[in-house]
Formats: structure tokens, sequence, C-alpha cells
């Protein structure tokens, strides 16, 4: 065999341990482990550069090596102690056993402590969402910070554009960040029509062939936050789109969604997570806001911020634990019901002890082949004595 024969073999030969033996090492799931090295042993050469090119999860620590050079403001319980000094945040917070069970679960694996002195209003699609919202923007008078996924220039996107330059024109600090793919679902992008008006804006991961390939579908932020002078916020599972607009009969993709307007400490943690989302985006440390912390009603709150880049999925472990927790009642209610097996055996010991567990999901799905996913595996809930109910269009 000639000797160029011999080095493509063993440059084959290196290049699929290499990336056989990354898969193994830092996949997360046997499953996605042993798929890329099938992938990359059965394919010569195709199969290490497809998993070296889109295999790798390449949200690094750019964020982080930023937060050790600028530790970012740390929000303090209603109380006003550090989180420090309290063996758990709620420890001076009135809950049941069964709260405090889910709170120090989440005090082990979230950094943002509880915090009492919070008011939440739930907020019924675009009808109820974007007037407040709008009137948030119109009256803020020092910062407004927005975080979405989609944002369409549609009716509703180009009167939140409107706001939005209006309120920077008078002064006003305005950051706002766009997915990458997200913002891709409208032919005209509102980043350019934001930066046009005069807005600070930026875009979380955009999709690019070049230097190095960035198509990570599922490294995208799917966060949906509002937060003017540091004081409201608005957190939930609406876009900003016409979509959202549920009671027009002749909106023929219109969705049914909630979000909520918050007021009180946990407000600033909302800050600190697009402070954050920012410095990862940007490169640039954006000021908390200084000014104290005034407590609004009863509700004990804290934001959980997760994401691909963790090393474990924290939000799974604390629906888990808040699963395990429950004794009467367990509600669940999403548009894609995909759980890991871990979840699926959370949910079937909740019945198994006596708890009532309910699932709503939508009949019709928006994407089919996840509702298709999520169909094969409901036997393994309803044998077990769970409930499922699906919920007639629109989505």
């Amino acid at each position: 065999m000639p000797f160029v024969h011999w080095t493509i073999l063993v440059l084959n030969v290196v290049l699929s341990l290499l990336a056989a033996g990354h898969a193994l090492f830092f996949k997360r799931t046997p499953q996605s482990a042993l798929g890329w090295v099938a992938v990359s042993l059965a394919f010569p050469f195709v199969g290490p550069v497809t998993y070296f090119l889109f295999g790798i999860n390449r949200v690094q620590t750019r964020a982080q090596k930023l937060e050790d050079k600028h530790p970012p403001h740390r929000v303090e319980p209603g109380g006003g102690r550090s989180i420090d000094t309290l063996k758990y945040s709620f420890s001076e917070l009135e809950l049941s056993r069964a709260a405090k069970e889910i709170a120090r679960i989440s005090d082990n694996v979230f950094r943002m402590p509880l915090v009492g002195g919070n008011r939440v209003k739930m907020l019924h699609n675009g009808e109820q969402a974007y007037p407040e919202m709008l009137e948030t923007i119109e009256n803020a008078e020092d910062r407004i910070f927005l975080c979405t996924y989609i944002f369409d220039t549609d009716r509703s996107g180009r009167r939140l554009i409107d706001a939005l330059a209006a309120a920077a024109d008078r002064g006003v600090k305005v950051c706002v960040i766009v997915d990458g793919f997200g913002e891709l679902y409208s032919r005209t992008r509102a980043s350019t029509l934001l930066q046009k008006a005069g807005v600070s804006c930026a875009r979380f991961l955009p999709p690019r062939l070049l230097p190095l390939p960035m198509l990570h579908i599922n490294l995208s932020t799917h966060r949906k936050i509002l937060i003017a002078d540091g004081e409201l916020g608005y957190a939930g599972g609406m876009n900003i789109s016409d979509r959202h607009m549920a009671e027009d009969l002749y909106n023929r993709k219109r969705v049914v969604d909630t979000h909520f307007q918050i007021s009180g400490p946990v407000v600033r943690q909302l800050e600190q997570s697009f402070i954050e989302d920012w410095a990862f985006c940007k490169g640039e440390i954006l000021e908390p806001t200084n000014t104290p912390v005034r407590t609004r009603g009863l509700a004990v709150c804290r934001t959980l911020v997760d994401g691909p880049n963790e090393p474990v999925n924290k939000l799974s472990t604390i629906l888990m634990g808040a699963i395990s927790a429950a004794r009467r009642r367990v509600r669940i209610m999403t548009p894609y019901f995909l759980p890991s097996v871990e979840m699926i055996s959370a949910i079937q010991i909740a019945v198994l002890r006596g708890t009532r567990v309910d699932i709503v999901l939508p009949s019709v799905n928006n994407l089919p082949y996840i509702q298709w996913a999520s169909n094969n595996m409901l036997w393994e809930l309803l044998y077990w004595g769970a409930n499922v109910y699906f919920q007639p269009p629109p989505f």
C-alpha cells in the first residue's frame, strides 16, 4: 500500500478515535454519546468532521469569564441579608413542608435565593399582555431590558419597536436581545429595525457558516422577559407576535399562552439574568439597578436560570424534586411533552403513592413530529393512572 494510503488510513483512525472519545466524555446522555460514536467510527472522515462541526456544544465559558473579571451584583433575600449568611434562603419565610423541600433542593441547585414580597399577575394571551407591556415601556424612566425568542415585525411587533424607539429617544437605556434563529421567523428582522431606530440590540448566537459553522438550533435562548427600571418585569411563554392575539378568530396562526407581570425583589433576579446574557452576546457589562428593593405583595418567588451550557440539567432536577415532594396533586401543562426516562419514573412514582397527576397537552401541535413522539410514550403514564387531557385548538 502506498505511503499516501497509509497516511490517510492512520489520519482517519486518529480522527475517528478523537471524535468518539470526545463524545464519550462530554455527551450528557448515553444515547447521544453512542450515536456520535457510531457515526464517527462508521463513516470515514465524514463522521468525525460532522461531529466536530455540529456535535460539540460551542457555548463555552465566555460569559463565565466575564463574570469572573466583573463579579455581577447578587440579589439579596427579602430580609436584606446576603444569601451567604443564611443556611437556606427560605429560613425566614413561612412555607409549607412540601414547599420547604422544593426550596431546599432549589437552594442547592441554583444560586438565586428565594425571596418574598412579590406580586404576580397572570396575563392571558397578547390581548392582555401586550397593552401592559407597552404601558410599562412608555412609563419607564431609566432602563428597559427585553429578551425574546421570536420578535415578529407584524403589527404587534412594530408597536413594540415604536415604543422602544420612543423610550430610547427620551433618554431611557434600552437593550434588546433577540435569538439568532428565532428572528428568522420574520422576513424583516426586528434587530435591523431596532438598530435603525437607535436601540441597542444583540442577536443571541446567530447562525453562521464562517469561520466556524454555528448552526446549533438547540442552543437558542427561549427566555421571554421584559424588565423596566428594575422594578417591574414580565416573563412567561409569549413571544412578540400577532400569533398571540388569540381572541382574533380570523387569525389562522393564533396561539393560546400566558405571561406574568411581576413586581418585587425577584425582578432584580430577572434583571441579573438579562445582564449575564447581554455580557455573553455583546461583551458589555451592564450595571444593575442599585435603588433599594421594595416589597410589593405576598408571593414567594425565585428566578430559575438554566441552559444547555450548564453541566447538569438544573431545571429537570427541580421539576423532579417538585413532583417527588407533591402529596396531593401534580398539574402539568405544556405544548411540548417529551419527558426524560427519569421524569417519567418520577411521575409514575407520584401516581403510585396516591398523588393525582393531571397532564394537559394540545390536541393539535404545531410540530407534528413532537406530537407523535409525545403520544408514543403517554401509555407509560396512563398505565399507572396518570390523567392526560387534550386541549382543543388553537394551539
